[in-house]
């Protein structure tokens, strides 16, 4: 079980309070100690109270924490605590089995970057830690994610990612689709999303007013050129996916409710991924089950839709019911 920032504030607090010996800290001194701190992060904490102060110093002494030796004194009829070696401070311990898991799981997703270019460094780092920290090496897979290291474009992928971070102006040769040869735009990159497999920028170009996206497998050059870039004041990416499905959002379209009905065959799968964080159950019998989502409809929508079949009915609105409808009829 991971430490939390909480926990991790209380156990920095009574490592100092430990550590001090110009002072004897009591159980009520420790108490306070820790409080104190919480709320200079936290200002509407309540603090703990003193069953979780002797966890946290339990948790301490104990091999999942640092083994730390306290010296528990005795003055008058309380006592105060200190480490038995003054030098000793969990920060100049190696770490703890509980720490141990935290950077196993972490080195765990950083796996998952292993062989996409300018993530080359993952491959020398890895043995390092694990030889560092003796972790056990697996001889087999155990976990698998849904990625494609050999995916086209994702060559260009840290390129993109210093250029946002670093706030670069690009000049990006691209063909789309529907061209017979190459664009080239000036761009201002902003946010990389991935979504169904696939790479994708946000940015400014120039030539237009509003947001252009990028898929990476149809760029076929980059180059950073000289250029005052132009600071992202429109957009906030933390919320701009939250009523959409996929990445395409239609300039003046709004959300809708839609409501769909998915066949038994098809619901418990409906159910337990849902195809939207709106998605509400409606009705569930024996005849299927009616949702609703809250959506801007758009290209990927239409798509999810379809590639459910006949195994889904669009019932409104009315006008995407007869689209849907259009664009599954045999041509």
């Amino acid at each position: 079980m991971p430490i939390n920032k909480n926990a991790l504030i209380r156990y920095q607090t009574l490592d100092r309070c430990f550590g001090n010996p110009g002072r004897r800290f009591f159980i009520e001194d420790l108490l306070e100690a820790v409080n104190l701190a919480l709320s200079e992060e936290y200002p509407d904490s309540n603090g703990i109270k003193r069953r979780q102060l002797f966890e946290d110093i339990k948790f301490m002494e104990s091999e999942k924490g640092w083994s730390v030796e306290l010296d528990k004194i005795a003055y008058g009829k309380k006592k105060y605590y200190r480490y038995l070696d003054h030098n000793f401070s969990i920060n100049n311990k190696p770490i703890n089995e509980m720490e141990a898991e935290q950077i196993k799981s972490a080195l765990l997703v950083l796996s998952r970057f292993k062989g996409t270019p300018q993530f080359e460094w993952i491959e020398e780092l890895m043995p390092k830690l694990s030889q560092a920290f003796g972790f056990v090496q697996s001889d087999r897979e155990i976990i698998g994610f849904d990625s494609n290291q050999y995916l086209k474009g994702i060559e260009y992928l840290g390129t993109l990612f210093n250029a946002i971070l670093y706030k670069k102006v690009l000049e990006i040769e691209y063909q789309s689709f529907k061209s017979d040869k190459p664009d080239v735009s000036i761009i201002h990159p902003y946010y990389l999303k991935q979504y169904n497999n696939r790479w994708f920028l946000f940015g400014q170009i120039e030539r237009f007013d509003t947001l252009s996206i990028r898929s990476l497998d149809r760029i076929e050059n980059i180059k950073e050129i000289k250029g005052e870039y132009l600071e992202n004041t429109d957009y906030d990416f933390s919320e701009y996916f939250d009523d959409i499905i996929g990445i395409t959002k239609p300039k003046g379209a709004k959300v809708e409710i839609i409501e769909l009905h998915f066949s038994p065959k098809q619901y418990p799968y409906v159910l337990t991924k849902p195809l939207h964080h709106s998605q509400k159950k409606k009705i569930l019998d024996e005849n299927g089950l009616t949702i609703t989502i809250e959506v801007i409809p758009n290209y990927e929508l239409k798509s999810q839709l379809l590639s459910f079949g006949k195994e889904v009915k669009v019932i409104s609105p009315l006008w995407l019911k007869n689209e849907i409808i259009e664009m599954a009829s045999p041509t």
